[in-house]
């Protein structure tokens, strides 16, 4: 039997999201959580140049986008921080 939850939707109204859903949703957040740990693994530990670095979190924002269209503000709230700390401890930018 599938379970039903509740959740809201952008405009503030409630929708009944399925179990596939959530766990499509579990699914997706688990691939973007891979992919910024190995971005942020790879700037971390080579000698990336600054400018391939750049290029590399854009490329991750992107693949965020294109899992979670119209979430731009969530992952700037959630991981630009994190790739703008890592930039400036690694390559002393201020």
């Amino acid at each position: 039997m599938e379970k039903f939850v509740l959740k809201t939707d952008e405009r503030g109204g409630t929708k009944v999201a399925t179990e596939a859903e959530i766990r499509d949703e579990n699914r997706k957040v688990r691939r973007l959580q891979i992919v910024v740990s190995l971005v942020m693994n790879a700037i971390c530990q080579t000698d990336l140049p600054l400018k391939e670095a750049r290029e590399l979190i854009a490329s991750t924002r992107q693949f965020a986008l294109q899992l979670f269209p119209d979430k731009e503000f969530a992952y700037d709230l959630i991981y630009q921080p994190r790739f703008r700390r890592l930039l400036s401890e690694k390559y002393r930018i201020v």
